[in-house]
């Protein structure tokens, strides 16, 4: 029997043995799940030797703790990584069902907001096509990032219900639970040796429940586990309280409990809100670490030996209590003197900052850890205690800088500061581009880089090829692959003899008739979807991503609104035709983000609705942008919008997706742009804005926003023309926060790059109408962005912070899935 005939039977066998369905009834979602079934049947038997060779070889293994898992929809991701991509469609065909259409119907689970866990899974991805032993661990979260709709303008939040359709690639593990403690008090007493110990007396206990995604590495036997943890009550069903008539008490346990793993992110304004976070990421990284204990003991009672065994890496700080917690479990549970404790402690962890923002370096007050976590607040205190009379050692008579690089912020309200602890507790710590690892070093953790420079290194992001080419742009990766061969997809510095093709005029007409037909697929999709009618042939301009004010999206909505203003002065102007899409979410309590969406929209409408630029400029926000949404947006792509103020993005990763995929970028010298437009040619970049230093001069000099108003007479039209209301049905408050923001103080410098973008746009819209040059530097462009392959980031990470080996797992044999399942144990987990 071929694969082909495999697959065939054993779709139908799941769609009646699994979902229990008959063809003549079946829906297209039983069909999904019975070949999701099919697929994962071949990805358990990879597993399933995997882990058995883990176990026999003791291996050390890497511990990846995130907040965010953004994986995406995962059938058509196995399925290029299983080589089965031609096989499934084939035997869909003959089921007379269609492939595309089954890969549409998949439900993508929103675990992440953006880029950190975007990341999170290109990296995941990483660690199985490379070998490396590696397990990831987060929050199997009920309900995911909002979905959003745009409603009369505004962003309005939908619950994000994806598993209300039944989640194939889900293996729950309800055999391990994990008793997580929140609240109550602690007890100090000697014990019966005379040792001082400490008792956690908790005011509740949550479980934690494992369920496990298998990330299929690719064309390889490695199979990396995404352990996401669902949170339970202890008791979930109080009869006692039922009996007298109390429904609600009967089942208060189980609703507070299960409120852990509810919610990605609930809204922090409250203190019910940031309550909840800290719960949360205490919840995944206590049940994390004891799962790391719990699989150690299996081999090895003696957990002395457990840093050599695990390197866990910190996605961001949301994990990073987890310091305080592994040093509980040692000293608490398993009874170790503080300081092999605290040694083990500091060797285990890598910690990789994401961000250069005050706001976003996470502090808890005192007050709310006491309340929560008691005893971790006790083991902070102890933590900082040693570490201050340590940095009074090595830097003597200094008092402000043990004041700057305490655990514990004195300013106002005492808080705990999280990246801090980080620093102190781990053995590493990285930024992820270049230029935000300088500024770590230089500003934001600039003591802890003197105390401690050996610690710090640089890792720039990477985004995973497989995903963002091979799945989502399969007409340009069958045209590079007939050009240079596959390796590419694995070896992404093979992409570089792309270049030499750039001057072919064959392959130049083949590479335009890719991106056109990547171009017509998008316009066909919102024009049934949004009603607009998009031209294939003009210049998409995009940008997509979270939406914040440091993003600068509104400097892109200006820019639009002076090209409108442009043509209805001058109707007869030469001009490029041109398609700006935007896309991304607003956090629901960020309301001057939502408020540039209502901007963005409204622009949209005007634009649109007005037959004076017609076929020349159309607007369009393209609501819910999610993994599946971008697999269609970065091939379309002519241009991509970075335009972060210098300084404020860290990396950025749709930067790379965008770039592999053939887009030309406009940016600022910001995050991985820098290092992008070293490696594409200055010329193939279109740079503008301020520089870091700049920036910080700019701010010194006493940067006057209004001056600039006053002085740029086309800034001033476009301003004075938001206000009007003529965007707002007359309205003319409704816009004002935003106006002010950006004329009494404009934090992120958007009318200070306000001239400096527009020129730089004029020049795209000259250099676009010479189609060879465009074509010519978009294959340049994807010729020089090896770089940025998930690949290399996670080989550095592997080679420099984890020190893991590559442990290579046989794949042949997957008919025997029972054999292999037989063959391992509750040990391999």
């Amino acid at each position: 029997m071929n694969t082909v005939e495999e697959l065939r039977t054993c779709i139908s066998e799941h769609l009646a043995k699994t979902v229990g369905r008959f063809p003549e009834i079946a829906t297209r979602n039983d069909w999904y799940l019975a070949v999701a079934h099919a697929v994962r049947d071949r990805v358990l038997g990879h597993w399933a030797r995997t882990v058995q060779a883990y176990y026999e070889r003791a291996v050390r293994t890497v511990a990846y703790l995130s907040a965010e898992f953004l994986i995406g929809p995962q059938l058509g991701k196995n399925l290029i990584n299983l080589n089965l991509y031609d096989e499934a469609q084939q035997a869909c065909a003959q089921l007379g069902l269609n492939l595309d259409e089954l890969l549409e119907q998949e439900e993508e689970p929103g675990l992440g907001n953006g880029g950190l866990g975007r990341l999170a899974a290109c990296y995941l991805d990483s660690m199985a096509t490379l070998d490396l032993p590696a397990i990831g661990y987060g929050i199997r979260y009920e309900f995911g990032i909002f979905d959003q709709e745009i409603v009369n303008g505004w962003q309005i939040e939908k619950s994000d219900s994806w598993l209300r359709l039944g989640y194939p690639w889900e293996i729950l593990r309800p055999e391990i639970t994990l008793d997580v403690k929140l609240g109550g008090r602690t007890e100090a007493y000697f014990d019966a040796g005379g040792r001082y110990t400490v008792r956690w007396i908790a005011d509740r206990v949550v479980v934690g429940t494992p369920c496990d995604t298998l990330i299929q590495g690719y064309r390889t036997g490695s199979v990396a586990t995404l352990r996401l943890w669902k949170a339970e009550a202890c008791n979930s069903f109080d009869f006692a309280a039922f009996n007298v008539g109390d429904y609600y008490r009967a089942v208060r346990e189980k609703i507070e409990s299960e409120n852990v793993s509810k919610i990605l992110y609930p809204n922090d304004e409250q203190e019910a809100g940031r309550q909840l976070r800290l719960e949360q990421q205490y919840f995944f990284t206590s049940c994390s670490l004891q799962d790391m204990i719990r699989i150690y003991q299996q081999r090895e009672p003696d957990l002395r030996n457990f840093h050599k065994k695990y390197s866990i890496q910190l996605n961001d700080t949301h994990p990073a209590i987890g310091i305080a917690e592994l040093m509980r479990l040692l000293v608490d549970d398993h009874r170790m003197e503080w300081e092999m404790a605290w040694e083990i402690t500091r060797n285990s962890f890598g910690y990789t900052n994401h961000t250069l923002l005050p706001e976003a370096l996470e502090k808890w007050s005192l007050a709310l850890l006491a309340r929560v976590l008691p005893r971790h607040l006790e083991i902070i205190f102890e933590i900082n205690r040693r570490f201050l009379e340590q940095v009074r050692v090595r830097l003597p008579n200094e008092p402000d800088r043990c004041r700057r690089m305490s655990l514990i912020d004195e300013d106002g309200e005492r808080r705990v500061r999280m990246a801090n602890l980080a620093c102190v507790g781990s053995r590493s710590i990285n930024g992820v581009a270049e230029l935000h690892s300088r500024l770590l070093r230089e500003t934001v953790l600039n003591d802890f880089y003197d105390l401690w420079p050996e610690k710090f290194s640089n890792k720039t992001n990477g985004v995973s090829l497989r995903r963002f080419m091979l799945l989502s742009n399969p007409r340009l990766s069958k045209l590079i692959g007939e050009a240079i061969g596959d390796d590419w997809v694995c070896d992404a510095e093979q992409l570089r003899r792309l270049a030499d093709l750039a001057g072919d005029a064959r392959f130049t007409d083949d590479w335009q008739r890719v991106k056109r037909a990547n171009k017509q697929r998008l316009a066909l999709r919102l024009g049934r979807e949004l009603g607009v009618a998009i031209d294939p042939d003009s210049l998409f301009d995009i940008q997509v991503k979270r939406i914040h004010e440091y993003k600068r999206q509104h400097l892109n909505a200006l820019h639009v609104l002076t090209l409108y203003r442009r043509l209805k002065r001058e109707p007869h102007l030469p001009f490029t035709p041109r398609t700006v899409l935007f896309g991304g979410k607003a956090a629901p309590g960020y309301h001057q983000a939502k408020l540039i969406i209502r901007l963005i929209t409204a622009t949209a409408d005007l634009v649109n609705a007005d037959p004076d630029v017609a076929g020349r400029l159309r607007v369009a926000f393209i609501p819910d942008f999610n993994v599946k949404k971008a697999q269609v947006i970065y091939p379309a792509a002519d241009l991509s919008e970075q335009i972060s103020t210098a300084g404020k993005e860290a990396s950025g990763t749709g930067n790379m997706k965008f770039s592999l995929n053939g887009a030309l970028t406009i940016g600022t010298l910001d995050g991985a742009n820098i290092e992008i437009r070293d490696a594409v040619g200055v010329e193939r970049f279109f740079l503008f804005g301020m520089t870091v230093d700049q920036v910080h001069n700019c701010r010194q000099a006493g940067y006057r926003p209004h001056d600039v108003y006053e002085q740029d007479a086309e800034l001033r039209e476009v301003i004075d023309f938001i206000a009007s209301g003529t965007l707002s049905h007359g309205d003319r408050s409704l816009f004002q926060p935003l106006l002010q923001s950006l004329l009494d103080w404009d934090e992120y410098l958007v009318l200070a790059d306000y001239r400096s973008y527009i020129n730089c746009q004029d020049r795209i819209s000259e250099a676009y109408r010479d189609k060879r040059w465009w074509t010519e530097a978009s294959i340049q462009n994807v010729a020089h962005m090896g770089k940025f392959s998930a690949d290399r980031a996670i080989r550095e990470y592997a080679r420099d912070i984890w020190h893991v080996d590559a442990v290579p797992v046989a794949h042949n044999g997957d008919r025997e899935l029972a054999g292999a399942l037989a063959g391992t144990n509750g040990a391999a987990e």
